[in-house]
């Protein structure tokens, strides 16, 4: 008895990593996580190692069933080695690790928006070929076929993501033609960036099966169309029960250095998306505001009311690495609290 596994890592693409993946067959029935051995690929063709010395180690960090082959096939999310078995200079899974572990007592969720387009022969997917479409307005959460393109695919992969495990609780068409969203959590920060990653990946697969792209470009129309972005939901423990708790973790996250060390770890093309406009604020200026979706960091108002709950950061890119927005936020928020007293 043999299963299919599919490897799947992040690459050192730049300033974009990109996903692959490559099958192994292997004996036996899957046995979990811990019975999955390690493997090797060329880094010298993703941007990992010189061709000297190009071997690179996949370590399984993540396992679900595989909703394209089904049976026992399984996908396998691995992290990214050197061969002396320390985290390769790309792998930012290892930094989020240790930070989800210091602060694990606070209890830091997660969930993230992961907003994306689909595009047909070069153009987004819904765009008439050499023109526009109708201005975006109709677009958002709508329905019919002169307003949604690509309901089939995000459908399909909806039910893929399900079928696999993962930690998705929604999908909408977004304010674009043939831009769409959908979220993972609310999990706990290693959760929700494995989840997201495997889900970034059953997209492209599915999709492939269309014919169809889809790219997590946070622009992929210039002018007034709206961007990609991946908003990312955070709560602890504190901030799911007092609103101080609230106001400690938005602010943190404007003091000193902290908008910019954010902003520039948010994903590549920050600042076309982050203009101002379109539903966003400055990429150079930090601001937070109760239902306020021009603002850096949203307090929703059922928040407010209830005087406990989440904040939600605007600002990350629908290109953003989950584990560097999940550790920048736990890392900035859970300092602050327990500089604060309130965890």
């Amino acid at each position: 008895m043999t299963f299919k596994a599919e490897y799947i890592w992040i690459d050192g693409t730049a300033p974009t990593a990109k996903l692959r993946s490559k099958t192994r067959i292997i004996a036996g029935a899957p046995a979990g996580l811990d019975a999955l051995p390690i493997w090797g690929f060329d880094g010298s063709s993703t941007n990992q190692a010189e061709g000297h010395a190009s071997d690179c180690v996949l370590k399984p960090v993540f396992t679900c069933p595989d909703p394209i082959r089904g049976g026992d096939d399984v996908l396998v999310l691995c992290e990214v080695l050197t061969t002396d078995m320390a985290p390769h200079p790309t792998n930012t899974r290892a930094a989020l690790a240790e930070v989800a572990e210091r602060f694990a007592a606070q209890e830091p969720i997660f969930g993230i928006e992961q907003e994306y387009t689909f595009f047909k022969d070069g153009y987004p997917l819904g765009f008439p070929k050499g023109g526009f479409p109708a201005p975006q307005g109709g677009y958002y959460c709508g329905v019919g076929a002169d307003e949604i393109f690509g309901r089939e695919v995000v459908e399909a992969h909806l039910d893929n993501c399900l079928a696999a495990g993962l930690a998705i609780s929604g999908i909408n068409a977004e304010v674009m033609p043939g831009q769409w969203e959908f979220q993972v959590g609310p999990v706990p920060p290693l959760e929700v960036a494995d989840h997201l990653w495997v889900a970034r990946w059953l997209l492209y697969r599915t999709a492939e099966d269309h014919d169809i792209a889809a790219t997590l470009d946070p622009k992929p129309v210039k002018g007034d169309w709206n961007g990609a972005g991946a908003h990312t939901n955070f709560s602890t423990k504190a901030m799911r029960e007092s609103y101080e708790a609230i106001i400690t973790a938005a602010e943190a996250l404007g003091e000193g250095s902290k908008p910019l060390d954010h902003v520039k770890n948010y994903g590549a093309g920050i600042d076309d998306r982050l203009t101002g406009l379109h539903e966003t604020a400055p990429w150079n200026e930090y601001s937070y505001g109760v239902s306020d979706r021009g603002a850096s960091v949203r307090i929703p108002w059922q928040v407010e009311k209830d005087g406990k709950g989440y904040i939600e950061d605007r600002r990350p890119n629908a290109n953003v690495d989950p584990y560097v927005v999940t550790r920048l936020l736990v890392d900035t928020c859970c300092t602050a609290l327990e500089k604060a007293g309130q965890v």
